[in-house]
């Protein structure tokens, strides 16, 4: 069963919250600008202004902003800040159970991959691949269409590959699941794990050197995580080298998956970074260069009502 958060509405309020690194105050005050834009009132606790040598203060202070910010029902979605490291370190202390008794949805990405595949996993709940509040600061247009589509749109917004490029053919449907590509492989081993049977699965990085995304595909393969994965979609790997070597490098890991695999998703570091709600039914047609979603992010409420 799939916990649909509630739909935030033009007028509410979103919560921002620092799971990893400190962040640079001019980049963060004009992404929630940019979330401003988009008709939505901002919450920013002082906490997460502090620093504690490369992480945004400590380990519990920053998961218990997570949990309050869950359970606050003026809050009607929670953005993470930025990336860097340390979202890993929160997970031993978020509230799962509030969260699965207070829905909302969350965005992130990069280092947050950890704390959006813990939330979903943990608690049945859709969360959103986007850009980090301080990536919002460069958001190009189709950027910020994408994060206007993602609230305002009944159903999740489609993503078409740009440029797409085949590795193998084929479609395939289940819900997508992924993000950074280093993030996923140090979760391998630990309670937070991910699960991707049946989902079709997302990759992204950025300053990974080739043979180092070798090393985590291969990593990934032998510890089976791809042997039930339905589908495989590639986003950026940006400052990765040249990506002919990169797409190389995946086909020569996973072609013989039995999958389709489709790189070119603009989404991950970089521009445009397109909303990619998770833990949503899709299908992935690699021929057509596109996902498509089949389900809702949104528990949404009848026309004229809240929307929480």
């Amino acid at each position: 069963m799939v916990l649909l958060p509630p739909a935030p509405g033009a007028g509410h309020t979103i919560g921002i919250i620092a799971p990893a690194s400190p962040f640079d105050a001019e980049r963060f005050e004009a992404g929630v600008s940019v979330i401003k834009e988009l008709g939505f009132e901002v919450f920013v606790a002082e906490a997460i202004r502090e620093r504690s040598g490369y992480l945004a203060g400590p380990d519990r202070q920053r998961a218990q902003l997570i949990n309050e910010l869950f359970a606050d029902p003026a809050i009607g979605a929670i953005w993470c800040a930025r990336g860097g490291y340390g979202s890993m370190r929160c997970l031993p202390f978020i509230d799962y159970a509030g969260i699965r008794a207070n829905p909302k949805v969350l965005i992130g990405a990069s280092d947050a991959t950890a704390l959006l595949t813990s939330v979903y996993s943990r608690c049945g709940m859709p969360v959103v691949h986007g850009p980090m509040v301080v990536s919002l600061a460069d958001a190009d247009e189709l950027t910020r269409q994408s994060a206007r589509r993602l609230f305002e749109s009944n159903e999740a917004p489609g993503i078409s590959a740009d440029p797409p490029t085949v590795i193998c053919g084929g479609s395939a449907r289940g819900p997508i699941l992924g993000g950074n590509l280093t993030t996923l492989a140090h979760l391998i081993g630990t309670a937070f794990e991910p699960d991707f049977s049946g989902h079709l699965l997302f990759l992204e990085d950025i300053g990974e050197a080739p043979y180092r995304i070798d090393r985590m595909l291969t990593q990934l393969k032998m510890a089976g995580k791809f042997s039930s994965v339905a589908g495989l979609a590639l986003g950026r790997f940006s400052d990765c080298g040249r990506t002919a070597d990169i797409l190389e490098i995946v086909e020569g890991i996973c072609g013989d998956l039995g999958i389709p695999i489709l790189a070119g998703i603009p989404a991950g570091h970089g521009l445009p970074n397109m909303m990619v709600p998770m833990g949503v039914a899709a299908e992935l047609d690699a021929e057509a260069g596109r996902i498509s979603y089949q389900g809702p992010l949104f528990d949404r409420p009848p026309p004229g009502q809240p929307a929480f």
